[in-house]
Order: structure tokens, then C-alpha cells, then sequence
């Protein structure tokens, strides 16, 4: 039989979970029911916080842990509170202030543990907003540089892989909007504007899945201006690195169709590109 003080005591615990749990109830987070926030203690707030967050509430979630840290500042729940805060905005899809959040305990705890899961949160913030290739870039740029922090100063860390994967993707992505431009251009038979972009996609996205397709595109861009050199150059990096590719096999017929081979011809920045991913010539 449950002795008197044990009652005592799961009675008061079951008040202040109810009083807790109502919280998230009312107009506001700082008073339920008239007992204000600041009568329960940084744990208490901390479980309640958690408790919204695992039942779909991260927007109340995330201002609690926020309470915790404005009334028991420098404390160690809030620390853990400024983290989780971050990881609760994120959640809501609250990208600006999940940044704000995961760099002030950048700024507060750079040496803390969580100090690599804060900084991956922050890139992530960037990153979640990569959604489609007709967006502005300025996000995906943000989100390459975030990324790479995360993998330059937390090499060793649990999320160095995800980040260097999550790269790519973002590098990739950025490959995928100059195409995408340039092939607006070759349409519409501005073949400067498009070989330029085209131009980019191979000096400085080589290691992306887009350069195939942009060395056929100039091919078919230089053949358009009539420019033979360099659309056979392009040709014979293109056979080089990518000959079991359709690209390649389409630039073959056009260049068949004109007499012409994929070879190395000419002195354009394309010879460069060739010497350098073909022959290993950098210098």
C-alpha cells in the first residue's frame, strides 16, 4: 500500500504536469490558469516544451524552450533549451528564426558538443529552401557556404558525411540553373548568351551530372555560328570522358553530318579545358 508521502508527492507531480500541459492551451505560453511560467522550474518547462514538440506543436515548442532561456539564463537547461529551440523552428518550417537560434549557441558554446548540430541546423535552414531550379540561387549559394563549415570545421562529425552529400546535391543544383538558362538561350538561337552559360557549367562545374549535356549543347551552339573548332573540340572532350553517353552520341551525328571529327582543334578556351581534363596538362 502506497504510503501517505508518496501520495503526497505523485498528487503535486500530477498538478504540475496538468497546470504544464495547459500551457499550450490558452491565448498565451507565459501563464495557464493562473499560474505564471515562472513558478516552475527550467526542467519543467523544459519537459513540457518536449512533450508539445513530440505531439506536433513545435511553433508553442519552440517558445517555451525560449522562456526557459530567458528566466534561468546561462543555466545548463538553458543551453540545451537554445538547441532544441533551433531544431523546434526548424521543424515549423521557421527557417529564419531556426537560424537565429543555431547561431547564438554557435556564438554562446562554440566549443559545446551540440556546436557542430548547430551549425548543421543553420545550413539546413538554407539548404530545406532549395526546392526548385527556377528559384533565385542566393539561397543555394548560402546553403553551400553553411555546408561547408559544417564539413571544414566539424570534419569528424556525425553530420561531415550528410553535409558533403547535401553539397553536391546544392552544387549540383546550381549546375542545373545555368543549363536550364542556357537552353532557354540555344532556343531561341542566342547562341553567345547560351555558350556562356554552358561555358560555366564545364569550367566550373566539371564534377556535377550536367557537363555531358553542356558540352553537347555547345556543340550543337559552335556548329549553329559555325565556329568548327571549337564544336569539334567540345566533341572530343566529350568522347573522351562521356562516350557511352547519349550526348555524346548525339554530338557524333552532328559533327558526321558536316564531315567533321571530335578532335582537339583550334586555340579557344575550350583546348584549355581539353588539355586539362583530357591529356592532365593544369600548367
Amino acid at each position: 500500500m502506497a504510503s501517505r508521502g508518496m501520495t503526497i508527492r505523485l498528487v503535486g507531480a500530477l498538478a504540475i504536469l496538468g497546470a504544464l500541459a495547459g500551457c499550450g492551451s490558452g491565448p498565451g505560453l507565459k501563464a495557464s490558469r493562473g499560474v505564471p511560467l515562472e513558478t516552475f522550474t527550467a526542467e519543467e518547462i523544459y519537459k513540457r516544451a518536449e512533450y508539445d514538440l513530440n505531439n506536433g506543436d513545435p511553433d508553442d515548442a519552440a517558445e517555451l524552450f525560449g522562456e526557459i532561456e530567458r528566466l534561468y539564463p546561462y543555466s545548463e537547461w538553458a543551453k540545451r533549451a537554445l538547441i532544441m529551440q533551433a531544431f523546434s523552428y526548424h521543424t515549423d518550417r521557421d527557417y529564419e528564426n531556426s537560424r537565429s537560434s543555431a547561431q547564438r549557441y554557435i556564438d554562446f558554446y562554440p566549443a559545446d558538443e551540440d556546436a557542430a548540430y548547430a551549425q548543421y541546423l543553420l545550413a539546413l535552414s538554407y539548404y530545406d529552401q532549395i526546392d526548385e531550379v527556377g528559384r533565385d540561387q542566393g539561397l543555394t549559394f548560402q546553403a553551400l557556404q553553411a555546408l561547408r563549415d559544417v564539413i571544414e570545421l566539424y570534419p569528424d562529425s556525425e553530420y561531415a558525411r550528410s553535409a558533403i552529400l547535401k553539397f553536391d546535391l546544392a552544387f549540383d543544383h546550381l549546375a542545373a540553373k545555368e543549363m536550364e538558362i542556357g537552353r532557354y538561350y540555344l532556343k531561341r538561337q542566342h547562341y553567345t548568351a547560351a555558350i556562356n552559360r554552358f561555358r560555366v557549367v564545364v569550367e566550373e562545374f566539371q564534377t556535377t551530372s550536367h557537363t555531358a549535356e553542356a558540352l553537347h549543347r555547345l556543340v550543337e551552339a559552335y556548329l549553329s555560328l559555325g565556329l568548327v573548332d571549337e564544336a569539334q573540340t567540345a566533341g572530343a572532350i566529350l568522347g573522351h570522358n562521356f562516350r557511352s553517353t547519349i550526348w555524346y552520341q548525339d554530338s557524333y551525328q552532328l559533327l558526321v553530318q558536316q564531315g567533321l571529327t571530335a578532335q582537339a582543334k583550334g586555340d579557344s578556351w575550350l583546348n584549355q579545358v581539353y588539355r586539362q581534363m583530357v591529356k592532365g596538362q593544369w600548367l
